[in-house]
């Protein structure tokens, strides 16, 4: 069942899915510091997400909370699918929670899941408290600093990762 505010596009279900949790603030994009988060709303990020599914023959849905636990349930539930079969894996913007986060760390430790790891900005060039990811260790994958499009980047590599694509 979808969560309350996800998205999804309107493909043969029977297709493999890939989940997109965006954590807190992501909510904001568009209006938060342009400068460094550029000018895409989380409505056009959303919209990439689901264009590049539907180009690569896999489902999507769309999710964004600004609470970490329902970010975990939401882990918790799409390590059931991808066990399941159903799913291909997420791709994880967790926001501030990267830097802080142990509980999300464990959360996808805790179930195997595929997980690609995102961040729009170069957290590498900016503070240093933002340096330092605990979920990185974690993730199959980590797309940094290409903007929105590092969404497009990481739904193409866990497709890959998956051989769900010739």
């Amino acid at each position: 069942m979808p969560a309350q505010g996800a998205r999804s596009h309107g493909v043969d279900p029977a297709l493999k899915k890939i989940l997109v949790l965006n954590g807190p603030n992501l909510n904001l994009l568009g209006s938060r510091e342009p400068a460094v988060y550029g000018s895409a709303t989380l409505a056009d990020v959303e919209a990439l997400c689901l264009d590049t599914a539907a180009r690569l023959g896999v489902a999507v849905e769309c999710r964004q909370s600004n609470h970490e636990g329902l970010l975990i349930d939401w882990i918790h539930e799409a390590g059931a699918a991808q066990r399941a079969g159903q799913l291909l894996g997420v791709v994880l913007n967790a926001g501030a929670y990267t830097h802080t986060s142990l509980a999300l760390h464990d959360a996808i430790k805790g179930t195997g899941l595929a997980v690609i790891e995102v961040h729009i900005s170069n957290v590498h060039a900016r503070e240093a408290f933002r340096h330092r990811s605990f979920l990185s260790p974690a993730a199959a994958g980590v797309v940094v600093g290409f903007g929105v499009d590092g969404y497009r980047l990481a739904i193409e590599g866990l497709v890959r990762r998956a051989g769900a694509q010739p």
